[in-house]
């Protein structure tokens, strides 16, 4: 081989993620025939969030690479936390990121017999064992890191008497939690996941799949290796907090001589100022911080599709962020920035006012209308363009115009020129306030007929430009201006400190009487648009109703880093 082709082949490795080398290791030593399956697991107790998004992208888009195929499969062996409804979603939130399993979708409760079958194996064995003892007594027994655990006087049961009791837990002869199986490994081994763990429990719980069929459950640990023996898959993609759990994982499957799945750790997808605790999560959803799984602050896949988060945007910074073997903090600002980026390529330019000042052109034919055309995106001329109402009266955000204006201020105040975005140069005139509260209500103007955009021989050179709608053509809306949904970084990290604390009580602010151009009259929900000078908008479910509903997805800029001194 070539010095040159050695550089090239050293740079292509070097370009791989950890992951990747793995699998090419195993397809050139023809591992598997060189097969590729992944599969993605949620368990169905809670809304799919950004480092789920994370795995979903890893898991497809590896086994897409090397012409494979993933699986999915909802780890259901908990009754008591899985829900139908969170299977629908998941499957959703899947297929709006872009992925399709085909045909591949499996359950680990498709497996309960199989794994039935396993255990008894392992009883016969002698390698599993039933246990009387109450749980508080099993965690004592259990010891600590430093301190070796004791065994339970169950232990050494007779395979006899285990096959027995064993059956006698599936028949329902025992009461919930009167009894577990466990596998019998080592008490005093320095990895606790293997001190005799917990495979099976006594629940009386109706599950969303089986019904009341089953009364003892696996527990995951035992479900989820063997579900992936049992599916043949190659390559087993976890996060990082199951790396003390893999040694188990590869103890059952040697032990039952099945299919010998690799489970490989990567770490989770960290994200400043959110946090991925379904628990916690579903702690918000509750206690009524958030209005539910989908509320456009929260983390949730979910939230995000309804928050105007283009799926593009969060597989490109799932790409971005990349896979490491080691958990670390990625800036939500890179999030942010992905979807800025996306966006800007992608939504129409719209005008849209959410603190409205009325302007008045006093030298403007009353009863007039002109239909000023405005591209709808610069990006991408494609899209072409529209036309807006213009008329005698019209709206701008109220910070467009100063009584007292300094010197650089280049927007609209007495004795100044301002240019409308497509539309003419308006020369204010004066305004008028509300006596009792010296609030400005009108501002007078007026307009230069031969200034118009596109076809300006005035020779006037206006250095502002604001954005505008026409009072009489608008379209009243609401606008829910969201922010992040905690003030701290890294809000769950705090040993001495409840999460909630650092709840943001500014994260979602409502316009309740904005004005929108005419043609948002008619935006359908997850329509998004770029607001002129405002941010990017997302058309909000809420919006079936007379009065559209606009969600800020993501500001301009990442006024936040400011905000925040950053």
């Amino acid at each position: 081989m070539s010095e040159h082709s050695k550089n090239e082949e050293t740079k292509e490795k070097e370009s791989l993620n950890f992951i990747e080398q793995i699998i090419e290791e195993d397809i050139r030593n023809g591992k598997h025939g060189g097969r590729v399956h992944t599969r993605f697991p949620p368990e169905p107790n809670g809304y799919l969030h950004i480092g789920h998004a994370k795995a979903i992208c890893l898991n497809f888009e590896i086994a897409q690479k090397y012409g494979g195929k993933t699986n999915l499969r909802f780890d259901d062996t908990n009754p008591t936390t899985e829900e139908t409804e969170y299977v629908d979603n998941i499957k959703r939130d899947i297929r709006w990121l872009g992925f399709d399993w085909d045909d591949r979708e499996y359950y680990a409760s498709d497996y309960f017999e199989q794994l039935y079958e396993f255990a008894v194996k392992l009883i016969s064995k002698g390698l599993a064992y039933v246990d009387d003892s109450t749980p508080g007594e099993i965690a004592e027994m259990k010891g600590t890191p430093t301190v070796p655990g004791k065994e339970s006087p169950y232990r050494n049961r007779s395979v006899g008497e285990n096959l027995s009791l064993f059956r006698g837990m599936r028949a329902g002869d025992f009461p919930d939690g009167s009894k577990v199986l466990r596998a019998k490994i080592d008490m005093a081994s320095s990895n606790m996941h293997m001190r005799d763990p917990i495979m099976y429990r006594i629940k009386r719980d109706h599950h969303h799949r089986t019904g009341d069929e089953w009364i003892i459950y696996p527990m995951y640990d035992f479900a989820h290796g063997q579900s992936d023996s049992i599916e043949k898959i190659t390559h087993s993609l976890c996060s990082l907090e199951f790396i003390h759990h893999r040694p188990l994982y590869d103890w059952f499957i040697e032990k039952l001589e099945i299919f010998p799945s690799r489970q490989i750790e990567f770490a989770r997808m960290n994200v400043s100022y959110m946090i991925t605790s379904k628990r916690r999560l579903l702690k918000l959803v509750k206690e009524g911080y958030v209005s539910g799984w989908d509320d456009p602050r929260m983390p949730t896949i979910s939230g995000m599709r309804r928050r105007g988060f283009p799926p593009a945007a969060i597989r490109t910074f799932c790409d971005k962020a990349g896979i490491a073997k080691r958990d670390n903090l990625i800036e939500i600002s890179l999030l942010e920035f992905c979807v800025r980026d996306e966006l800007n390529r992608t939504a129409p330019r719209v005008m849209a006012v959410l603190n409205p000042l009325k302007v008045v052109i006093t030298n403007y034919p009353e009863g007039k209308v002109e239909y000023m055309e405005v591209e709808n995106n610069p990006e991408d001329e494609s899209m072409g363009t529209r036309t807006m109402p213009f008329s005698r009266e019209l709206y701008i955000e109220r910070e467009d115009f100063m009584e007292d204006p300094p010197k650089k201020y280049f927007r609209m105040g007495p004795g100044r020129d301002v240019r409308l975005k497509a539309g003419y140069i308006l020369r204010c005139e004066g305004f008028e306030k509300d006596p009792a509260t010296g609030a400005v209500t009108e501002v007078r103007c007026t307009y230069y007929p031969d200034s118009k955009s596109g076809e300006d021989t005035s020779g006037i050179k206006a250095k502002g430009t604001l954005h505008w709608v026409s009072a009489a053509h608008a379209k009243e809306a609401e606008v829910r201006l969201y922010d992040r949904l905690f003030t701290d970084p890294q809000p769950d990290s705090h040993e001495d400190k409840d999460y909630l604390e650092f709840f943001n009580e500014d994260s979602l602010q409502v316009v309740e009487k904005a004005y929108v151009e005419p043609s948002l009259a008619g935006a359908k929900p997850g329509d998004t648009f770029q607001f002129l000078r405002l941010g990017y908008f997302s058309a909000d479910a809420d919006s079936a109703g007379e009065k559209p509903v606009f969600n800020r997805t993501v500001t301009l800029k990442d006024t936040w880093a400011k905000m925040q001194g950053r």
